[in-house]
């Protein structure tokens, strides 16, 4: 099992256990903003499971059906998670809506605000975990799995808080409205999430500062009498593929030519592993 996938099972598990704890709670509590991040929690299992399979696929060489790659999975997964995460808020704040018509008391308030605690604790670690492995890997799915446990520290948060202030006040109309708060939240990361995992899969720019980085390195590498236009550059899932036009003298031999592309390649490919590129070698007048 490769790196991203370890990550992702590490994601499948704490799910695992927090929607169990989450759902207890709820249940017993009768808070309906804690069985919302039970939903939510769930929404995030479904996502993990998603982006354990789509880093795996990912990871697979190009076939005669896929010679570019599979790398684009991860977007798709990415997309998929942010759909659900999307039905998830839709019905937290369905459930929250009859809740307020009918508010219901809420107790065994300390086991809950725990439960939300360790939530957070867990969450906190285990995102910072993902993203770190996303930004070693470059992989969406694994960035997009992060994001929502992310999101899900904030509202474990939000609801812990919204108990200890029902627990003070008394007013039981609180745990809707913290309920809705979370699903605003959710439909916000939703929203960034199917942006930034849909992008790709239409060959979209990607960020000013890789473009920068790709500039340097081809540069810094560009020996005398030789420069570069028409630099393209899109994402294939984790994979960079870029092409450009490399201008040499007429004078310089086939040979040579192939060697700085060699070069400009190795340097690429030191940055972005696995980077896919292809060098258009055009004579210029010296």
């Amino acid at each position: 099992m490769n790196k991203k996938a370890k990550a992702a099972g590490i994601s499948i598990v704490s799910n695992t256990t927090l929607i169990l704890l989450k759902l207890i709670v709820g249940l017993i509590s009768g808070s309906v903003s804690i069985i919302s991040e039970a939903i939510h929690s769930s929404m995030d299992l479904l996502a993990s499971v998603i982006a354990f399979f789509a880093v795996q696929i990912s990871a697979k060489k190009p076939d005669s059906k896929h010679p570019f790659g599979h790398g684009k999975f991860e977007n798709i997964s990415g997309v998929l998670e942010g759909i659900l995460i999307l039905i998830a808020a839709f019905w937290i704040i369905y459930e929250a809506i009859h809740k307020l018509a009918k508010p219901e008391a809420v107790s065994n308030h300390g086991i809950a605000i725990l439960v939300m605690l360790i939530s957070s604790v867990l969450n906190f670690f285990v995102s910072r975990h993902l993203f770190k492995v996303a930004k070693e890997t470059n992989s969406i799915a694994l960035e997009a799995d992060a994001l929502h446990l992310k999101t899900d520290v904030y509202t474990s948060l939000g609801v812990g808080l919204g108990i200890v202030v029902i627990w003070i006040s008394g007013w039981s109309i609180f745990d809707p409205i913290f309920a809705i708060l979370v699903a605003l939240l959710i439909l916000k990361e939703s929203y960034h999430l199917i942006s930034k995992a849909f992008d790709p899969l239409l060959d979209s720019r990607i960020a000013q500062n890789e473009i920068d980085i790709f500039n340097t390195i081809i540069i810094h590498n560009l020996p005398e009498n030789t420069s570069y236009s028409d630099l393209r550059i899109r994402l294939n899932g984790h994979i960079f593929i870029l092409d450009f036009v490399l201008k040499v003298p007429e004078s310089m031999s086939v040979k040579q030519a192939h060697a700085i592309c060699d070069q400009l390649e190795s340097d690429i490919q030191r940055t972005f592993d696995g980077a896919d590129i292809k060098i258009h070698i055009e004579p210029h007048q010296e």
